[in-house]
Protein backbone atom coordinates (compact mmCIF):
# COMPACT_ATOMS: atom_id res chain seq x y z
CA UNK A 1 0.00 0.00 0.00
CA UNK A 2 1.34 3.54 -1.20
CA UNK A 3 2.35 5.84 1.98
CA UNK A 4 -0.33 8.48 0.32
CA UNK A 5 -3.15 5.64 0.57
CA UNK A 6 -1.93 5.08 4.36
CA UNK A 7 -2.11 8.60 5.12
CA UNK A 8 -5.66 9.30 3.39
CA UNK A 9 -6.61 6.07 5.09
CA UNK A 10 -5.35 8.03 8.65
CA UNK A 11 -6.84 11.04 8.52
CA UNK A 12 -10.32 9.51 7.85
CA UNK A 13 -9.96 7.41 10.24
CA UNK A 14 -9.06 10.93 12.61
CA UNK A 15 -11.69 12.76 11.41
CA UNK A 16 -14.71 10.81 11.90
CA UNK A 17 -14.16 9.40 15.09
CA UNK A 18 -17.68 8.75 16.07
CA UNK A 19 -18.26 6.33 13.18
CA UNK A 20 -15.83 4.11 13.87
CA UNK A 21 -16.49 0.16 14.67
CA UNK A 22 -14.26 -2.28 15.62
CA UNK A 23 -15.12 -5.46 13.33
CA UNK A 24 -13.19 -8.71 13.67
CA UNK A 25 -10.22 -6.72 14.58
CA UNK A 26 -9.94 -3.87 11.68
CA UNK A 27 -10.87 -0.54 12.29
CA UNK A 28 -14.08 0.49 10.44
CA UNK A 29 -16.56 3.41 9.28
CA UNK A 30 -19.82 3.16 9.00
CA UNK A 31 -22.33 5.48 6.99
CA UNK A 32 -26.08 5.69 7.72
CA UNK A 33 -27.61 6.07 4.16
CA UNK A 34 -30.78 8.38 3.86
CA UNK A 35 -33.74 6.51 2.87
CA UNK A 36 -37.22 7.65 2.27
CA UNK A 37 -40.21 5.74 0.76
CA UNK A 38 -41.43 7.53 -2.82
CA UNK A 39 -44.81 5.85 -4.07
CA UNK A 40 -43.68 4.03 -8.17
CA UNK A 41 -45.00 7.71 -9.63
CA UNK A 42 -42.37 9.65 -7.48
CA UNK A 43 -39.57 7.26 -8.42
CA UNK A 44 -40.37 8.08 -11.81
CA UNK A 45 -40.72 11.70 -11.73
CA UNK A 46 -37.20 11.35 -9.86
CA UNK A 47 -36.05 9.45 -12.54
CA UNK A 48 -37.06 11.65 -15.36
CA UNK A 49 -35.58 14.62 -13.66
CA UNK A 50 -32.04 12.85 -13.18
CA UNK A 51 -32.05 11.83 -17.10
CA UNK A 52 -32.60 15.62 -17.74
CA UNK A 53 -29.74 16.58 -15.95
CA UNK A 54 -27.36 13.59 -17.61
CA UNK A 55 -25.52 14.99 -20.32
CA UNK A 56 -26.24 13.71 -23.99
CA UNK A 57 -23.55 11.23 -25.64
CA UNK A 58 -21.85 12.36 -29.09
CA UNK A 59 -23.51 10.92 -31.98
CA UNK A 60 -22.25 9.78 -35.55
CA UNK A 61 -22.92 13.43 -36.47
CA UNK A 62 -19.55 14.88 -35.23
CA UNK A 63 -17.49 12.10 -36.30
CA UNK A 64 -15.70 12.32 -39.62
CA UNK A 65 -16.97 9.15 -41.49
CA UNK A 66 -13.79 6.24 -42.63
CA UNK A 67 -13.93 3.68 -44.58
CA UNK A 68 -13.79 1.30 -41.80
CA UNK A 69 -17.65 1.62 -41.18
CA UNK A 70 -18.80 1.29 -44.14
CA UNK A 71 -17.02 -1.84 -44.56
CA UNK A 72 -17.77 -3.19 -41.38
CA UNK A 73 -21.60 -2.45 -42.11
CA UNK A 74 -21.59 -3.54 -45.73
CA UNK A 75 -19.82 -6.63 -44.84
CA UNK A 76 -22.64 -7.95 -42.34
CA UNK A 77 -25.28 -6.49 -44.60
CA UNK A 78 -23.73 -8.44 -47.58
CA UNK A 79 -23.17 -11.55 -45.05
CA UNK A 80 -27.45 -11.29 -44.20
CA UNK A 81 -28.32 -10.78 -48.12
CA UNK A 82 -26.20 -14.14 -49.10
CA UNK A 83 -26.94 -16.25 -46.03
CA UNK A 84 -30.84 -14.79 -46.41
CA UNK A 85 -31.11 -15.71 -50.24
CA UNK A 86 -29.21 -19.12 -49.61
CA UNK A 87 -32.15 -20.61 -46.96
CA UNK A 88 -34.93 -18.98 -49.21
CA UNK A 89 -33.42 -20.83 -52.13
CA UNK A 90 -32.84 -23.93 -49.77
CA UNK A 91 -36.24 -24.16 -48.68
CA UNK A 92 -37.78 -23.23 -52.29
CA UNK A 93 -35.45 -26.36 -53.47
CA UNK A 94 -36.63 -28.07 -51.03
CA UNK A 95 -40.26 -27.42 -51.15
CA UNK A 96 -40.42 -27.76 -54.96
CA UNK A 97 -41.11 -31.30 -55.83
CA UNK A 98 -44.61 -30.25 -53.28
CA UNK A 99 -45.50 -27.20 -55.03
CA UNK A 100 -44.38 -28.38 -58.48
CA UNK A 101 -41.59 -26.31 -58.93
CA UNK A 102 -39.03 -27.01 -61.53
CA UNK A 103 -35.88 -25.99 -59.65
CA UNK A 104 -33.54 -28.84 -61.44
CA UNK A 105 -30.42 -27.43 -62.60
CA UNK A 106 -31.72 -27.74 -66.80
CA UNK A 107 -34.76 -26.12 -65.86
CA UNK A 108 -33.13 -23.29 -64.36
CA UNK A 109 -30.39 -22.90 -67.16
CA UNK A 110 -33.34 -22.34 -69.67
CA UNK A 111 -35.22 -20.54 -67.62
CA UNK A 112 -32.31 -18.13 -67.18
CA UNK A 113 -31.00 -18.45 -70.91
CA UNK A 114 -34.51 -17.22 -72.02
CA UNK A 115 -33.93 -13.91 -70.23
CA UNK A 116 -32.87 -10.86 -71.80
CA UNK A 117 -29.21 -9.37 -71.71
CA UNK A 118 -30.38 -6.58 -69.46
CA UNK A 119 -31.87 -9.08 -66.73
CA UNK A 120 -28.72 -11.19 -66.65
CA UNK A 121 -26.66 -8.52 -65.46
CA UNK A 122 -28.81 -7.22 -63.54
CA UNK A 123 -29.33 -10.72 -61.89
CA UNK A 124 -25.38 -11.02 -62.33
CA UNK A 125 -24.80 -7.92 -60.81
CA UNK A 126 -27.17 -8.74 -57.55
CA UNK A 127 -25.30 -11.56 -56.96
CA UNK A 128 -21.42 -10.45 -57.29
CA UNK A 129 -21.74 -7.09 -55.78
CA UNK A 130 -22.09 -8.91 -52.09
CA UNK A 131 -20.16 -12.02 -52.89
CA UNK A 132 -17.31 -10.40 -54.12
CA UNK A 133 -16.94 -7.58 -51.29
CA UNK A 134 -18.12 -10.32 -48.38
CA UNK A 135 -15.23 -12.34 -49.74
CA UNK A 136 -12.81 -9.65 -49.57
CA UNK A 137 -13.45 -8.26 -45.95
CA UNK A 138 -13.51 -11.23 -45.05
CA UNK A 139 -9.82 -11.92 -46.19
CA UNK A 140 -9.25 -8.69 -44.50
CA UNK A 141 -10.59 -9.53 -41.03
CA UNK A 142 -9.22 -13.15 -41.18
CA UNK A 143 -5.76 -11.11 -41.16
CA UNK A 144 -6.63 -9.24 -38.70
CA UNK A 145 -7.85 -12.96 -36.64
CA UNK A 146 -4.04 -13.57 -37.17
CA UNK A 147 -2.80 -10.18 -35.75
CA UNK A 148 -1.54 -8.08 -39.31
CA UNK A 149 -2.85 -4.86 -40.52
CA UNK A 150 -3.81 -3.09 -37.39
CA UNK A 151 -2.13 0.19 -38.06
CA UNK A 152 -4.25 3.08 -39.33
CA UNK A 153 -2.81 2.94 -42.44
CA UNK A 154 -2.97 -0.28 -43.41
CA UNK A 155 -6.59 -0.71 -42.08
CA UNK A 156 -7.39 2.06 -44.87
CA UNK A 157 -5.59 0.89 -47.41
CA UNK A 158 -7.21 -2.81 -46.78
CA UNK A 159 -10.12 -0.81 -46.68
CA UNK A 160 -10.36 0.67 -50.31
CA UNK A 161 -8.39 -2.52 -51.56
CA UNK A 162 -11.05 -4.52 -50.67
CA UNK A 163 -13.49 -1.89 -51.92
CA UNK A 164 -11.53 -1.65 -55.77
CA UNK A 165 -11.27 -5.50 -55.83
CA UNK A 166 -14.87 -5.74 -55.56
CA UNK A 167 -15.62 -3.68 -58.50
CA UNK A 168 -12.82 -5.74 -60.32
CA UNK A 169 -13.92 -8.82 -59.40
CA UNK A 170 -17.40 -8.26 -59.75
CA UNK A 171 -17.11 -6.23 -63.36
CA UNK A 172 -14.87 -9.14 -64.68
CA UNK A 173 -17.65 -12.09 -63.06
CA UNK A 174 -20.92 -9.74 -64.53
CA UNK A 175 -19.13 -9.32 -68.36
CA UNK A 176 -16.52 -12.03 -69.00
CA UNK A 177 -18.14 -15.06 -66.39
Amino acid sequence: MSSQRVFQLGLRRAAAPRFRVQSAGRMMQRRWAATEHVNEQGAQDILAKQRLQRPVSPHLSIYKPQITWYASSLNRITGVMLSGGLYLFGIAYLAAPTLGWHLETPSMVAAVAAWPVWAKVTAKSVAAFPFFFHALNGIRHLTWDVGLGFKNKTVVQTGWTAVGLTMVCSAYYIFFG
